[in-house]
C-alpha cells in the first residue's frame, strides 16, 4: 500500500530563500532530515491503529514514552509546518486578526519579533521556537527536540527550527 504519511513537496525551489537560507541547506533539510522523519514515522505506525489517524490525532493523543513515535511524528508535523510557512514571496508584518492579537499580547509586531528571536536564541540544544495559540491567547515558547505544541494541547501558528540541520552549512 505504500507510505501513509507522505512528503507534501515544496512550493518553491531549494534556493528560493537565498541569501537567508541557501539551496544546499534547504535540500539537505527537506530531502534528508524531513524525509527521514516521514519514513521513520511510517515505520513506527505500520500495522497499528495509528495508520488510520491524522498526524494531528497522533500528536494530541501521544504516549510521550513512545520516543520513536514522539520524535518522528513531531518531526514530520513540525517540518511540514516549517516548510509550508516559508515562502520567498511572503512575510512581513501581518494584518487583520493576527496583527491585532500580536499587538494585544506583545505590544507590537517588533516586540513579538524580539520575543521569538530571544526564545529561539536561548534554546539550549535542539528544538523549536513557536508562536502558539493556548486557550485563545497567543504565546511564544519553545519545545525540545521534535516535540510539537499539539502534544500540550496548543495550536502552532509559526515554528522556527532551531536544530543545527536548519542552518549549519552557512551559520
Amino acid at each position: 500500500e505504500g507510505s501513509i504519511f507522505k512528503m507534501k513537496g515544496l512550493k518553491y525551489s531549494y534556493d528560493a530563500l537565498a541569501p537567508f537560507i541557501d539551496g544546499r541547506t534547504m535540500e539537505i533539510h527537506y530531502s534528508k532530515h524531513h524525509l527521514g522523519y516521514a519514513n521513520k514515522l511510517n515505520k513506527a505506525i505500520v500495522g497499528t491503529d495509528l495508520e488510520t489517524k491524522t498526524i494531528e490525532e497522533i500528536l494530541t493523543k501521544l504516549d510521550i514514552k513512545n520516543t520513536a513515535l514522539r520524535n518522528n511524528a513531531g518531526g514530520y508535523y513540525n517540518h511540514n509546518l516549517f516548510f509550508e510557512i516559508l515562502n520567498p514571496k511572503a512575510g512581513g508584518t501581518p494584518s487583520g486578526e493576527l496583527a491585532q492579537a500580536i499587538t494585544t499580547e506583545f505590544g507590537s509586531f517588533d516586540e513579538f519579533q524580539k520575543k521569538i528571536a530571544e526564545v529561539a536564541t536561548n534554546q539550549f540544544g535542539s528544538g523549536w521556537a513557536w508562536l502558539n495559540v493556548d486557550k485563545g491567547k497567543l504565546v511564544v515558547e519553545n519545545t525540545l527536540n521534535q516535540d510539537s505544541p499539539l502534544m500540550a494541547g496548543k495550536t502552532p501558528i509559526l515554528g522556527l527550527d532551531v536544530w543545527e540541520h536548519a542552518y549549519y552549512l552557512n551559520y
